[in-house]
This record gives C-alpha cells, structure tokens and sequence, in this order.
C-alpha cells in the first residue's frame, strides 16, 4: 500500500504515502518469536530508512504500529522523534495533504 499499487482497503482513502516518508516494516524490528531485535541491528535498520536524518517521525495505517517503530528507534539510540498519531487513517482522507506513489523509498521489501 505504500507506494500506492496495491488496494487500500479502508474505503474513501487514498492509496500512497507521505511525502519524504520510507517504508520499513515493524516485523523488521522483531527477532523470530516476537522479541526486538539486539539494539546494533535496529540502528542499522533505522540508518537505512531515515538515510541521515536524527529526528524521525513515525505513522502507519492507524498509530498503533507507528508506537512499535518509535520504541525500536528509541532502543537504537535515537532520542528526537514524534509519532503521527492520526497516521494514513487521516492524512489518505480526500483532501489537499499530499500523496505520493512509488516505491523508491522502501526498506527490507515494505
């Protein structure tokens, strides 16, 4: 859904994603069996998403993954950040926030 080509399937979104937004699933914190990832391995993971940016914000569909990623970045070391809480649920809605498709920003296959 992110860059746009698959369906959204929340009627009256938009499909897309944010403007200067990267896409890096919250699976991609987790070890197998659910646990995070060691905090050398998040760094990594958030260095490649956020490609030099300190102060990350994060959304997702509804704001409640978003809180997954946040806590992943904050175990990597990064302490400036902020979660979107109204996320794709608000800014998809029709209106003048704008959208972009593609996917040249996206991390680990999201």
């Amino acid at each position: 859904r992110y860059a746009g080509t698959a369906p959204e399937p929340r009627p009256g979104l938009r499909g897309g994603h944010m403007p200067g937004a990267a896409s890096l699933p919250f699976g991609e914190l987790r070890r197998d069996g659910g646990t995070m990832r060691p905090a050398h391995e998040l760094r990594t993971a958030f260095e490649a998403a956020a490609e030099g940016r300190e102060r990350l914000y994060f959304s997702c569909g509804s704001g409640v993954t978003a809180c997954v990623l946040a806590l992943g970045a904050t175990l990597a070391g990064y302490d400036d950040l902020a979660v979107y809480d109204g996320s794709w649920s608000e800014w998809g809605l029709p209106g003048d926030r704008p959208v972009v498709t593609g996917d040249a920003r996206v991390q680990n296959g999201g």
